[in-house]
C-alpha cells in the first residue's frame, strides 16, 4: 500500500473541508493549528523511527483530530474520527487501520489518556505548542476563539489563572517531547504566574499605600530575603545540562554495546568456519597453516577486545552511614546499593535530597562515572576494530602469498 500517497490524499481531502467550511470563530482550531500539529506528529514519529504503517497512522489522524469543531463542536474528537473513517474506508484502507487511527484522534479528548505510542506522539502533536516560544500568540488565539464561542468575556487574569492550572497539571506522554519541550513549558508557566503575581503585587501596593507605610528597611531586607531564596533554588539550566548530558552518554553506549554486539558476532562466524571448515583440510592445504592461524588469531583478539568493552563491573552494592555523612556515595548509581535494604536507602536519598551540594556532587559523579566506562569502552572497542582492520588485511595478504608461491 502506497502509505505516501494516501498521506497526501487525506492533506488534499483535509485543506478542501476546512476551506469549505469557514467559521470565524475558530481562530484557533483552524487549518494553521492542523498543519502546525501534522508538522509536530512527523517530528516526533521520525524520532522514533516508525514503520510506514504507523507513520501514516500519526499524520492521518493528525490531519483529522479537530476536523470535527466544524461538525460537532460538543464532541469533535468524535466527529472527526467518524470523518476520519469515512474517507478513509473509501481510499481502501483495511479496517485495523482505520480502528487505530480513530483511537489516536480520540486519545486527544481531555483529559488526554493515550495508550499506545501512536496515541501519545498524536496527543503530544496536538499540544506541542504549550513548550514553545509561540505559546503565547497561540494562547491569545484561544483565548479569543474561546470568548467568540461561547459568548463570553473572561478577562486576561482570569485566562491565566485557567491556562496557568492546566499547564500545571499537563505533562507530555513521550520521552522525546519531555525532553524538549518540558524546560519551555517551564518558563511559559513562569511567565503567566510572573503576570499574575505583579497584577496582585500591584493590587496589594495600592491597598497598601492607602492605609499603612512599609519601612524601606524592612523592604530592604524583603528584597535581600527574596534574592537568597532564588538563589537557592536548583537552576533549571544546570538540570536540563545534567539531562541531557546524562542521555546523550546513555546514547554512545548503547552505540558502542552495538558495535561490540557486532563485531564479536562477525568474528564469532568467521571463527566457527575456520574450525569447522579450513583446519580440517590443512593437511591438504599444508601452506595455509600460518594464514589460518594468523587469521584465527585475529578473530580471537579481536572477540576478547570486544567482550572487555562491554564486560559489566559491579562494585560491592553497599554503603555506610559515614559515606552518606561525608558525600562519599553516589546513590544515583545502582552498584552501590544494590544490596542494601529499602530503608536505609531511603535514608540516604532523603539526606542526599535535602542537601543541595550533595545532590549536585552525586550528579557530577553520575556523569562522570558514565565518561569513565565509556571512555574505557570507546578504547577498547578501537583496539578491537584496528587489530581486525588490520589483521584482516596482513591475512588476506598472507593467504594469497601462500596460494601464489607455495600452493603449487
Amino acid at each position: 500500500m502506497n502509505y505516501q500517497q494516501l498521506l497526501e490524499q487525506a492533506k488534499q481531502f483535509a485543506t478542501t473541508f476546512f476551506t469549505e467550511h469557514p467559521d470565524e470563530k475558530l481562530v484557533y482550531h483552524n487549518m494553521q493549528h492542523t498543519e502546525r500539529v501534522v508538522t509536530a506528529a512527523k517530528e516526533i514519529a521520525n524520532h522514533y523511527q516508525l514503520s510506514d504503517e504507523d507513520f501514516f497512522i500519526v499524520v492521518a489522524a493528525a490531519w483529522f483530530h479537530d476536523a470535527g469543531y466544524y461538525i460537532q463542536p460538543g464532541d469533535h474528537e468524535a466527529a472527526g474520527a467518524q470523518l476520519a473513517a469515512d474517507f478513509l474506508q473509501k481510499t481502501s484502507v483495511d479496517e485495523g487501520t482505520i480502528q487505530k487511527v480513530k483511537k489516536c484522534i480520540l486519545a486527544t479528548k481531555m483529559p488526554q489518556r493515550p495508550e499506545t505510542l501512536l496515541e501519545k506522539i498524536v496527543c503530544d502533536a496536538d499540544l506541542f505548542h504549550l513548550g514553545t516560544e509561540d505559546f503565547g500568540k497561540v494562547n491569545k488565539l484561544l483565548r479569543k476563539e474561546y470568548m467568540a464561542f461561547h459568548n463570553a468575556d473572561i478577562g486576561k487574569d482570569e485566562w491565566n489563572r485557567k491556562t496557568v492550572l492546566f499547564l500545571q497539571q499537563h505533562q507530555y506522554h513521550t520521552d522525546y517531547c519531555r525532553l524538549l519541550l518540558s524546560d519551555t513549558k517551564q518558563q511559559n508557566l513562569e511567565k503567566l504566574m510572573h503576570k499574575i503575581e505583579a497584577k496582585e503585587e500591584n493590587a496589594s501596593e495600592q491597598i497598601t499605600e492607602k492605609t499603612i507605610l512599609t519601612p524601606v528597611k524592612d523592604e530592604k531586607e524583603q528584597g535581600h530575603k527574596n534574592k537568597k531564596e532564588k538563589n537557592d533554588r536548583p537552576e533549571r539550566g544546570i538540570e536540563t545540562m545534567f539531562r541531557i548530558t546524562s542521555n546523550n552518554q546513555q546514547r554512545l553506549s548503547d552505540m558502542a554495546d552495538s558495535k561490540a554486539h557486532i563485531m564479536i558476532s562477525t568474528n564469532s562466524i568467521i571463527i566457527s568456519v575456520l574450525l569447522s571448515v579450513l583446519l580440517r583440510k590443512i593437511e591438504d592445504y599444508p601452506h595455509l597453516t600460518i594464514p589460518s592461524v594468523m587469521l584465527l588469531a585475529v578473530c580471537v583478539i579481536t572477540t576478547v577486545f570486544s567482550i572487555i568493552a562491554t564486560r559489566p563491573k559491579i562494585p560491592s552494592g553497599t554503603f555506610t552511614p559515614e559515606d552518606i555523612r561525608q558525600k562519599k556515595v553516589n546513590l544515583l548509581f545502582f552498584g552501590n546499593f544494590y544490596r542494601m535494604n529499602l530503608e536505609e536507602y531511603t535514608d540516604g536519598m532523603l539526606h542526599m535530597m535535602n542537601d543541595r551540594e550533595f545532590l549536585y556532587g552525586s550528579l557530577i559523579k553520575d556523569v562522570y562515572s558514565q565518561g569513565t566506562v565509556l571512555g574505557k569502552k570507546y578504547r577498547m572497542l578501537r583496539i578491537s576494530y584496528n587489530v581486525f582492520m588490520f589483521g584482516m588485511v596482513v591475512s588476506v595478504i598472507a593467504f594469497v602469498i601462500a596460494s601464489v608461491y607455495f600452493g603449487k
